[in-house]
Order: C-alpha cells, then structure tokens, then sequence
C-alpha cells in the first residue's frame, strides 16, 4: 500500500503556526495627512496590546489616534503616530525598528542588565530622600549606571541599576548587597514611614517603566491621603467612568484628561496589573485633551461586578495617569560622569529646599545625561532665583533649565483628511482601519464608522 506523502500538509501547518504567532505589520505615510499609520494584525494573546504599544512608545513616539477591535482569536490594531514635535515618520531606521520590533514582539526582551545589579526601592517621599539614597551608594562605592525615579500621592519607586566602582562589574558579593539594601532600607524608613520601606535586588530582565508601574501598584499609591498634597490634583485631575454594558458583557471605561506622550502605555500597564483585558478601544486626542474609551473583562471574561470595584479601577487608572505627569521644573544636567556625582547634585538640590519628583539618569560613553523634575518643598513651582542659584552652585554651563518638548513642540490638530492618490499600500491600510471601525460598530460600541 502507498504512503501518502505528508509533507505539503505539514508545511501548509508550518506557515498556519508562523501566521498565527507573528503579528503582521503594515506602515503607511500616504493614507493620512497629518500622521503615520501603523496596523498591527495578530493572533489575539495575553498582553499582546501592551507589549505593541510599549515598542511605539519606546521609540519616542505619540500615538495620537487608536482604533483596538478583537474578533474572537484575532485582533486588528491601528495606530495614527507622529514624532515628538507632531510630524510624520520620515526615518527610515525608524520605520524599519517598528516593523521589526513588532514583527518579533514576543520574541523580544525588554531590557538587558548584564554587567549591572538592579536595585528597587520604594517608600514614604520626602524633601531630600533622593540625595540621602545616592550618599549612601557612593559611600558603598557603587556607581549608578541608570535609574528612573517616580513620587506620587508621597510615596516614591525607584529602580537603580548599579556597578561596582572598583571592578566597574555587577555587584555579586551577597554581603555587600545585604548591607546596600539594609543601609537603604533605613534611608527609606526615615523617622515617620507609615508604611515598610521595601529595598529589593532584582536578577530579572525588564521594562524599566513597567515596573515602576507595578512597583507603584503593589505600594498602593492610589490610595489617598488627606495630609498628602497631589501636584495638579485641582486643575488637571484625569476624569475617569466606569459603567457596564451588560448586554455585550463589557466594562466601559472612559477617560478624560490632558494629553502627554506615553499616556496609552500607562493605562494599558496598570489595567493590566488588575488583571483585565482590553477587547476594543478608541484613541483620541485634541488640542483640548485625550479621549480614550476601553471595553474590558476580567480575565476570567466576567465585567466589573461591583460598585467597589468600579471605584478602585477609577482611583488606580487616575494614579496610572498621574504617575509620569509630575509637576515642577525640567532641570537637564550633562557633564562628566565621575563618582559621586549624583549625590553632589541632589545634595545642593536638598541644600536649597528642592524636592525631586521624578529622575532620569543615564550614562553615555562616560557623560552623565541627567533629567530632574523639581518642587518646592510644599509642591509648588520653585521660584527662578532659586534655581538660578542651584545652577550656579552646581555649574551653569552643564546644568540647564528645559521645558518639556512636547509642550513647547505640540502642534495643532486639524481635521484629519485623506490625501488622494495614496497608492494600493495606503489604500488597503485604510479599508483596514475602517473594517476594525466597522467591527465596533456592528458590535453596537460605536455610533458610526464613516
């Protein structure tokens, strides 16, 4: 009896299982004016939106319009984005990393700390804790490579990665590293903690910013104090609803607030640390503000069931938002690298009453490339005579005062409009953006899709 020859079959299986595992990407400069359009094609996997949203966002990148539709194992995904000052995409190596970076978005890794110790923090904020952190560091002859810091609602998170100053390698001896974390244990305790300082070595590769949202989730900063001051709560507090659209079995959350680079990430983090899932979505943003409306279930594919709930997801959406958005003055500082910079630095900067909402710092080639965010220490703006003496305390030539660019280089939104002769590439992306557009409307989640 003849065998029958299986491998047509096992190769037709072969390309069915690349389909389904590789996302296809497709980029178009010609089917929109005033944006670039990036459609993301994938099987529908756990955390795969954030994960493709986290590359758009990495790469310096505002997402200014958003349609998310998932039809049952699939989803459809397109993004209007532009660069930092508004424009399209004109960068070829810019465009090529997006295609290859979401081409491969669960291939890849997001962060490598070979050669260095990550530390985490997280604590009770206070003027000066910063400059007490990095004292000790110094002290201990470790060298701060990196680090992000982030303060809300008066707690602070911070993730430092470090070398050793003498062998300019990873710190690996656990003695030392027992004594970095109780030393910077009782930094972070200070006097009046209310809650445990919390001083962790991590071994771990990942996303520096995500983290810092699940660090913050974890020290429960949504939760509010009376006697703590929230910059911009006023003014700028994000508007956030939570209703059930019990007929389709969705959450609906709607969300209001002033528009800044990285605000999709930030939601999509935190939602994703309470477990949910986003089915469809909207994206859009204005001159006035950004509008964003999820559909949502757990998990498990229930909705939110209980009016406790809906005021917890509200509390930490708007802690999501209000993480990254600190308030105060940009301060740049690029110099040098040499030890025991850093705690110089923020040592004038608690000299002078300064308090440090929010850090970047990072070495290039052996300059210091340091981004600081500064209050008084009751919250508010710092007075210009004081930061002038800061800077020229600490040198005026390579500290200087920025403002935020996406402020000063924000343009103005038109009307969208479609530019004819955009050729078949631009031609088949928009019919895929309009059927994810037609697939919310079909579902009754859209009013129109015109």
């Amino acid at each position: 009896m003849m065998q029958m020859d299986r491998r047509p079959y096992m190769d037709e299986f072969e390309k069915l299982l690349v389909r389904m595992n590789t996302p296809r990407v497709m980029i178009d400069n010609a089917g929109c004016v005033n944006a670039t359009l990036v459609m993301i094609d994938s099987a529908r996997k756990d955390r795969i939106l954030l994960e493709a949203v986290q590359v758009l966002t990495d790469l310096n990148l505002l997402i200014k319009k958003g349609y998310v539709s998932s039809d049952g194992r699939w989803n459809m995904d397109v993004f209007h984005v532009t660069d930092l000052s508004g424009n399209k995409l004109t960068d070829n190596n810019i465009i090529n990393c997006i295609q290859h970076s979401l081409g491969t978005i669960r291939n890849t890794r997001s962060k490598s700390i070979d050669g260095m110790t990550a530390i985490e923090l997280t604590g009770t904020d206070r003027v000066g804790l910063l400059s007490e952190v990095f004292a000790v560091l110094s002290e201990l002859k470790c060298d701060v490579v990196e680090s992000k810091v982030w303060t809300h609602n008066g707690r602070i998170a911070a993730l430092i990665y470090l070398k050793d100053c003498d062998s300019g390698c990873s710190i690996e001896d656990s003695q030392k590293i027992e004594k970095i974390e109780a030393r910077l244990r009782n930094v972070l305790k200070g006097d009046n903690d209310i809650r445990s300082a919390k001083t962790s070595v991590s071994m771990a590769i990942t996303h520096t910013e995500r983290r810092l949202h699940q660090m913050m989730f974890a020290d429960r900063d949504y939760e509010r104090s009376a006697n703590i001051k929230t910059s911009g709560e006023c003014d700028h507090s994000p508007l956030v609803s939570v209703q059930n659209c019990l007929e389709k079995g969705y959450s609906v959350l709607n969300i209001q607030c002033k528009d800044r680079p990285k605000l999709l990430f930030d939601v999509l983090c935190t939602l994703t640390d309470m477990q949910y899932v986003v089915f469809h979505a909207t994206i859009n943003t204005t001159e006035t503000g950004a509008y964003l409306e999820f559909f949502i279930r757990h998990t498990d594919g229930s909705p939110i069931s209980s009016e406790a709930e809906k005021q917890r997801v509200t509390l930490c959406l708007r802690a999501a938002i209000e993480r990254r958005a600190s308030e105060g003055v940009r301060l740049e500082l690029c110099t040098m690298d040499r030890p025991g910079l850093l705690a110089e630095v923020t040592r004038t900067f608690r000299e002078n009453a300064l308090n440090v909402t929010r850090a970047e710092i990072s070495t290039t080639m052996g300059t210091a490339l340091n981004i600081f965010y500064v209050t008084d220490a009751l919250g508010n703006d710092v007075d210009s005579r004081m930061i002038e003496s800061v800077r020229q305390g600490i040198g005026s030539d390579c500290l200087r005062v920025k403002e935020l660019p996406f402020r000063n280089q924000q343009k103005g939104e038109n009307e969208e409009q479609h530019g004819g002769g955009s050729g078949l590439g631009g031609a088949v992306l928009l019919s895929l953006g309009s059927l994810v557009k037609k697939n919310l409307y079909n579902l009754g989640l859209i009013k129109s899709y015109s």
